[in-house]
């Protein structure tokens, strides 16, 4: 049975990952378990850099967490969702960041345009899922459909966005077709121009 421990509590994080990994590895034997694991950057991450920075300081605080006792064998996913201010304007998107077996996948979501009033709020200092609870009068959406699914009229949700992420980044585990081992992580810090 395979073991997935996901660097948050978050229901949807948790749910996401779980289903992406039974899809990936047609499998219905997973033990998933939602782990806080602190990011290590702001609550509402507002570049490309701290978000990815956040999904990776993740795994490695479950990683260097002795009381979890991970074994090489199994999974450790984190999510981070962040936001940053594009060309084509303000966008909310989520780095993915796995690890097993001493190898390392980062990959990232699509992004979801936001609302100049939503990141204007962003901004100042608030994470997007009060903002949203603000704007559309719910309760707790980043346990729910999130963003995505108020903005998209739920024709996609955080669930399903991070599935697909999580997916996409597990094919390098899939298919290491002459490929090297990643032992390693680079951190890369890079400013928004």
């Amino acid at each position: 049975m395979k073991k997935l421990l996901v660097g948050s509590r978050n229901p949807i994080k948790v749910a996401a990952a779980k289903q992406a990994f039974m899809k990936a590895f047609s499998t219905q034997s997973l033990l998933a378990e939602g782990i806080n694991s602190p990011s290590g950057v702001n609550r509402q991450p507002m570049s490309e850099a701290e978000t990815r920075l956040g999904a990776i300081n993740r795994v490695n605080a479950i990683l260097e967490d002795s009381h979890l006792c991970v074994m090489e064998t199994d999974w450790v996913v984190a999510i981070e969702g962040g936001a940053q201010q594009f060309v084509d304007g303000p966008a909310t998107f989520a780095y993915i960041a796995i690890w097993h077996q001493h190898k390392w996948s980062i990959g990232r979501s699509a992004n979801l345009p936001l609302p100049s009033p939503i990141y204007q709020a962003l901004e100042q200092g608030q994470e997007l899922g009060d903002v949203m609870d603000e704007y559309f009068g719910t309760s707790n959406v980043k346990q729910k459909g999130g963003a995505i699914g108020l903005l998209t009229n739920n024709l996609a949700t955080r669930q399903s966005v991070y599935e697909l992420a999580i997916i996409l980044a597990l094919s390098k585990f899939q298919h290491e077709i002459g490929c090297s081992p990643v032992t390693t992580v680079k951190i890369l810090l890079m400013s928004a121009e």
